[in-house]
């Protein structure tokens, strides 16, 4: 099975190197025609709200830390203060709330995680 995770790593690293030097030479190409109707960041906002709120909360009722809840309200907040502003701030505050609400989920996710292995190996200690 760890050979297998290490391949596909290998080859997500290959494509990442490859690819993304590729996508961002083409991003001002793409922005113009692929045009993105403002319905699309209120719909993505929309879902995240939700969720995150779901993850992050269930999150912290497991482990109660006192940085990841606040981190992703933060993001949050930021994806909706995004929706109402106007187009170079837009960016900015949404682009910040998305990189906040990402670490939360990234903590959050080690977190649990993290938990999940101490209850396994106090398990099998107790065994």
């Amino acid at each position: 099975m760890l050979d297998r995770a290490a391949t596909g790593a290998a080859l997500l690293c290959l494509v990442h190197c490859l690819l993304l030097p590729l996508a961002l030479a083409a991003l001002p190409t793409l922005g113009t025609a692929l045009a993105v109707p403002e319905s699309f960041h209120l719909g993505m906002v929309l879902f995240a709200l939700p969720t995150s709120l779901w993850a992050l909360a269930s999150g912290f009722a497991v482990n109660r830390s006192r940085v990841i809840l606040p981190l992703g309200l933060a993001g949050l907040a930021l994806l909706l203060l995004g929706l109402c502003l106007p187009a170079p701030h837009e960016t900015v505050a949404s682009v910040a709330g998305s990189l906040l609400l990402c670490a939360a989920h990234v903590g959050n996710w080690r977190q649990r995680h993290g938990a999940a292995l101490k209850r396994v190996a106090s398990a099998a200690v107790e065994e």
